[in-house]
């Protein structure tokens, strides 16, 4: 196939002012990453540029690339990137009635700074101008001195008199004089009428003419005597650089990776589409098609070195595999890096109630394609290295929970950290730390009440909604429309923030994290279905307890359907975020691009097909002040506020019979009712007020444990021993 003829070739997409007509076009996300752009010849007209820069030599080939013949780049007679046979726009989309307004301000904007970058520098424009100028006429003065004088004049007469050739030195000296005389002449007559015209032509022609005629010999003169590759006017829009691609590149790039051999048929490297640009004009891609016997293995560990051949960075290289051949896949290259372009701020600071049970806006992929994230039905688990951007990943997806005033927020930070502190305005409950602090007095005993509360709250959904008629709740499962109904104000949704949930199953207490890990366990296990939803973040997503405490850990992280993983410290860690399929897939964290501006990049695995290579949105502390003080506002407006935001104090809900009995022996290894129903009632008035031996001893029994013969201070009677509730406790859990 003949290659796009260089001046054909567009050039570089105005980003911004396609992404001003995408928003103003449309709120939803975008679903045509991949997909090749259609672009008018006035739209490339349109776009100014300062500058481009040839990254390639036209004449540089790949070896062996003239042997293959590849429909790979459109020709002069196909518009780039638009299908044969496709109709362009008769309005250019741009200039459309919904997409106007953007157009509009897009170009005011850039005309308004082009005119007062000019203006701020116009005063060195006219220095610059006189200088050139004055170049400029010393240039052609000299030049007409030296045209005057003969160039090479004195050289031709050496070389005679060098060879003693006397006649003809005397016949180039006769000539010379003769030369010098006439152009003498012409100049004197150029002179004589330059100095009686001049004067004329200023006293009779009109100001303005004078004027015009003035500064276009100034103009004329400073074009003629500035310096080569000096301009008068500087540069108020800068173009980006960026790779053109074409099949002789992609064709060096994969032969020296190893990927191919050009000299063998049945191993060169061939393509499967003509190269294009992307839906969003942000970079160009292609489907390569590998020679038999390589695979998506293969290019994948290649991809550093496909990088090299292309002389981009290796960031800026992105491989898919296709789903048609194991030994096909796209290859797409980014103009410039775009995990270190940041996406903004999040779009929730406008401060508008938000529903649960509609996608989040989490970020942009490295196709700059929108990615959203909907949390009903899922787990969500974000890990990190510290101070990647893993808790600003997760305060993300809360405060969109926080915006829906029907949802029921709990918040439970494990660092006691500034990050979460705000969300007391609008949290349903709240935690912090571990260990007793101003913000929390007692963090494990109202975990533990909290806990009780959520799986009393799932059991009270899931009864509420086998008792609803098949008209009202067709499916068995609450709906959006149930969790907003004032009749049901049981069927909320309720979402459960876990901030490094790590340190709750690793503190000083055994069996509070045996209680701790098997709540959270039942909960994760059960809780979607009745519109729970867990979002977990944690530094250390592996070696967390032994026995019991390390198996429910385990299985706490690795029962979460959706992965976000930002950059960790080596693959173990990756893949305890991600998994081990997300590795065998080639996602590994670790290898994610370090540095400032990489924040918030991590691979967003399970929430869809794709794996996406995601830039979170930011929302730092004062936006998340701004965004959780209107959440309030909706709430209170509603009549939704509710547990601590609301003013009410953490109460157990529910109580667990076998895990308070063994809170009260304590360090006893058996002990009899009626001193066990005494310890309660006294311990914890607020459940066992009032209860008796005979109660407690039926309760305990019901849920397996033995009534037995325990002697205590002299006596025997009728008790438990704490192995045996124990036991009963790992047979419920298990």
């Amino acid at each position: 196939m003949t290659e796009l003829p260089t001046e054909t070739v567009p050039e570089p997409i105005d980003l911004d002012a396609h992404r001003a007509r995408r928003d103003d076009a449309s709120q939803t996300p975008d679903d045509d990453a991949g997909k090749t752009v259609t672009l008018s010849a006035g739209e490339v007209e349109r776009m100014d540029t300062a500058y481009e820069v040839a990254l390639d030599d036209e004449t540089d080939t790949a070896p062996g690339a003239g042997k293959v013949l590849v429909p790979v780049d459109t020709t002069a007679a196909t518009p780039v990137a638009v299908a044969v046979g496709e109709r362009l726009p008769i309005i250019p989309v741009h200039l459309r009635p919904e997409n106007l307004p953007a157009t509009a301000r897009r170009a005011l904007a850039r005309a308004g700074h082009v005119a007062a970058f000019h203006a701020v520098r116009s005063p060195w424009y006219g220095c610059k101008l006189a200088w050139f100028a004055g170049r400029g006429l010393s240039r052609v003065v000299r030049n007409q001195l030296r045209w005057w004088w003969v160039p090479n004049s004195f050289a031709l007469e050496q070389k005679a008199a060098d060879g003693n050739e006397l006649k003809e030195w005397e016949k180039i000296h006769r000539e010379l004089k003769r030369t010098r005389l006439w152009r003498g002449f012409v100049l004197a007559a150029q002179n004589l009428g330059l100095m009686v015209s001049a004067p004329i032509a200023l006293n009779a022609a009109p100001t303005a003419a004078v004027a015009a005629a003035g500064a276009g010999l100034v103009a004329a003169a400073a074009h003629y005597g500035r310096p080569a590759g000096q301009t008068l006017v500087g540069t108020a829009v800068v173009a980006p650089r960026f790779r053109k691609l074409n099949s002789d590149i992609v064709l060096r790039a994969y032969y020296a990776a190893g990927l191919g051999k050009p000299d063998k048929a049945d191993q060169e490297i061939r393509f499967g589409s003509q190269m294009s640009r992307d839906a969003r004009d942000t970079g160009s891609q292609v489907l390569v098609d590998l020679p038999y016997g390589k695979g998506w293995s293969d290019v994948q560990g290649a991809r550093e070195k496909i990088a090299s051949g292309l002389d981009v960075h290796v960031n800026q290289v992105f491989l898919s595999p296709d789903k048609t051949s194991s030994r096909r896949h796209m290859l797409f290259v980014a103009d410039r890096d775009p995990l270190a372009v940041p996406v903004g701020r999040t779009d929730m600071l406008d401060c508008k109630p938000r529903s649960i049970w509609r996608p989040a806006k989490f970020g942009k992929d490295e196709r700059d394609a929108p990615v959203s994230l909907l949390l009903m039905w899922i787990s969500l688990l974000v890990g990190a290295q510290p101070r990647k951007g893993k808790t600003f990943a997760a305060r993300l997806v809360a405060l969109h929970a926080a915006l829906d005033p029907y949802v029921k927020l709990i918040v439970v930070d494990g660092k006691n950290s500034p990050d979460w502190l705000k969300f007391k305005l609008v949290a349903h409950r709240i935690v912090f730390g571990t260990h007793p602090s101003p913000n929390d007095p007692d963090p494990i005993a109202n975990l533990m009440a909290i806990l009780d509360e959520v799986l009393a709250h799932i059991d009270r959904v899931n009864t509420q909604l086998a008792t609803l008629p098949v008209s009202v709740c067709p499916e068995g499962k609450l709906t959006e429309e149930l969790a907003r109904d004032a009749r049901y104000p049981d069927l909320r949704v309720l979402v459960m923030v876990m901030e490094e949930f790590q340190v709750y199953f690793e503190t000083e207490d055994q069996e509070v994290n045996k209680q701790i890990a098997a709540k959270l366990s039942r909960i994760q296990a059960v809780g979607p279905s009745a519109g729970v939803v867990i979002v977990s973040s944690s530094q250390k997503p592996s070696g967390v307890g032994a026995g019991d405490v390390g198996r429910l850990f385990n299985r706490y992280r690795d029962n979460h359907a959706v992965r976000f993983a930002l950059k960790c410290g080596n693959r173990i860690v990756s893949e305890a975020v991600l998994g081990g399929d997300a590795y065998a897939e080639g996602f590994d964290a670790a290898s994610l691009p370090v540095g400032d501006e990489y924040r918030g990049v991590g691979y967003l695995y399970g929430a869809s097909d794709a794996t996406p290579t995601v830039r979170t949105y930011l929302a730092d502390h004062s936006d998340a002040e701004k965004i959780l003080t209107a959440a309030r506002a909706h709430r209170e407006r509603l009549g939704l506020l509710t547990g601590m935001a609301a003013g009410e104090d953490i109460e157990r809900a529910t109580r667990d019979v076998l895990a308070d009995v063994l809170a009260v022996m304590g360090a006893d290894t058996a002990a009899h009712w009626d001193t066990i129903a005494g310890r309660l009632a006294q311990q914890m008035p607020e459940q066992y007020d009032g209860t008796t031996p005979e109660a407690i001893s039926a309760q305990a029994r019901a849920l397996n444990v033995p009534s037995v013969n325990v002697k205590r201070d002299g006596a025997t009677r009728k008790g438990a021993k704490a192995d045996d509730i124990r036991a009963a406790i790992a047979r419920r859990d298990t």
